[in-house]
């Protein structure tokens, strides 16, 4: 199949957090879209944590745009310069204030929302993880800690008794196959 063209191309938002293109498209059959807006994010890691119990570490927080608190896998964007596997021991330790002896398993690569958005998601397994630190923070982060049993957590999800997000019952999922 034949990618599209692009005949203009103009950021109509900068910031920290993301961009926002507008691109003028040409499709194959001609038709032109004037405005078709491109969310650009950077890349990120998630991970699911187990521990030696077999309990999931989640972690909470409040999410602006959905105006709630929700239960998610530790997640963040990688510093300069950095690998994906460092990027998560990091990011893991940092929220939860967990790390394992063992290398996160990479359960695989993902376009976030390929039709809106440029970023890429690599999840992780991390396995046999203990609390060894305490939570190291960003500023704008205020995150609760809490440990599941694993399968109960799968079954929290199925019901939908739990308020999250697509990449945490996906990442669950896909843990619970390697697993398994």
């Amino acid at each position: 199949m034949e990618k599209w063209k692009t005949l203009q191309s103009e950021y109509i938002h900068k910031s920290d957090f993301g961009n926002i293109r507008k691109d003028n498209c040409e499709l194959l059959d001609g038709t032109i879209i004037e405005a078709y807006h491109v969310n650009e994010y950077p890349d990120w890691v998630n991970a699911v944590v187990i521990t030696k119990e077999k309990e999931i570490v989640i972690v909470e927080q409040y999410r602006y745009s959905g105006n709630d608190t929700f239960l998610e896998i530790p997640a963040g964007n990688l510093e300069e310069f950095e690998t994906c596997e460092a990027g998560i021991v990091r990011e893991v330790m940092e929220e939860t204030g967990y790390i394992s002896p063992h290398r996160p398993i990479l359960l695989g690569e993902f376009m976030v929302n390929p039709a809106t958005q440029t970023n890429k998601i690599k999840t992780f397994l991390i396995l046999d993880a203990e609390k060894e630190k305490e939570q190291n923070l960003d500023d704008i982060e205020d995150i609760n800690v809490h440990l599941f049993n694993f399968d109960t957590f799968g079954h929290m999800l199925r019901s939908s008794s739990l308020k999250t997000q697509l990449f945490t019952a996906h990442a669950y999922y896909m843990a619970k196959d390697y697993l398994t």
